[in-house]
């Protein structure tokens, strides 16, 4: 019965939310971009965003794998689909979601909040990086000589340059960051334990739990086939995403190269940032402008293979994920 409510409960926020998307863009618009595309492109970006969603897993399994035994692989792809479903209705994506799933993480390996978020942020971390360095990589060497590319290029390399500096400064600076942490959370974790506690937690508890936190982010030293992992799927999923774009703008008539698809698609992550939850809007846009400059396709187009392959993401993303999210446990029974 339980497994039944948690079933209902997770499909009702998929479907819940997927309302609210279609909500926002518009029924019409959707029908009338999807009507754009050829049927078979159609299934192809379907079963291809299904398999991005999956792919995702092995990063997961391969981050979690120092807590404790880790997570199945079954588990691991569970996770993956639930942690779609909250970097979606995070309002800064990724960067918002994992503070969410590191509970889920804990709990269902027995380890502690602060160590599952410290694998999982560098997780995060190295993915990204990985998917900004192929992106780096390509227009460098194919694409140097095109106005539009080196402007693409300069981008792409300048949050390569703020991605290494920044860990490389938390890193240098992590006692010091460590002394802010405690000192900020540690009146807060004292006022809500006690809510639930006869002894509040104290100082000492936080500072154990950002050691912890610090050990989990450097154990991957000893362990460089684990980001080996972990890089290799964020490639992967770059590979898919950039195949089920290009499969679309061909569902439309239109033959582009594939490559430079695959330069462009971190460049929208920016749109991260902005207060909405899936970036809607802001992602769309970005990233049919990125593919109209960089392949040359007519933005009608490119519109429309953007609009039909972040629908069904967000099907993927918010259906899936939301009967995965359905049957995770956050609370320690």
């Amino acid at each position: 019965m339980r497994r039944g409510v948690r079933f209902v409960v997770g499909a009702g926020l998929g479907i819940g939310a997927l309302a609210v998307y279609l909500w926002y863009v518009g029924p019409e618009a959707v029908g009338s971009r999807v009507a754009a595309v050829a049927p078979w492109a159609v299934g192809v970006v379907c079963a291809l965003m299904l398999a991005e969603a999956t792919v995702d897993g092995l990063g997961v399994w391969a981050s979690v794998r120092p807590l404790r035994d880790g997570l199945s692989p079954r588990a691991s792809v569970q996770f993956a689909f639930a942690g779609d479903f909250f970097d979606v209705l995070s309002p800064a994506g990724p960067v918002s979601s994992e503070p969410i799933m590191a509970q889920f993480f804990g709990v269902a390996t027995e380890t502690s909040y602060s160590e599952a978020l410290g694998v999982r942020g560098v997780a995060k971390y190295v993915k990204s990086a990985a998917q900004l360095l192929l992106s780096v990589a390509i227009v460098g060497v194919l694409f140097l000589d095109a106005p539009t590319p080196r402007f693409v290029l300069v981008t792409l390399a300048g949050a390569v340059v703020a991605l290494f500096v920044v860990g490389a400064a938390l890193i240098w600076a992590r006692d010091a960051l460590s002394a802010v942490v405690v000192a900020v959370l540690a009146p807060v974790v004292r006022v809500v334990s006690g809510l639930t506690r006869e002894t509040p937690l104290g100082r000492e508890a936080v500072a154990d739990a950002v050691g912890r936190f610090w050990e989990r982010v450097v154990h991957f030293r000893d362990a460089p086939e684990l980001l080996g992992l972990i890089a290799l799927s964020g490639v992967f999923e770059q590979l898919i995403t950039s195949l089920a774009l290009w499969v679309a703008l061909a569902g439309t008539g239109t033959t582009v190269a594939f490559l430079p698809i695959v330069a462009v698609i971190p460049l929208p992550q920016a749109a991260s940032v902005v207060p909405i939850p899936g970036s809607l809007g802001a992602y769309d846009v970005l990233l049919a402008g990125a593919l109209s400059l960089t392949t040359g396709a007519p933005a009608a187009g490119a519109a429309a293979a953007v609009l039909v392959v972040r629908t069904f993401e967000l099907l993927v993303s918010l259906g899936c994920g939301g009967v995965a999210t359905g049957f995770l446990r956050g609370f320690r029974t």
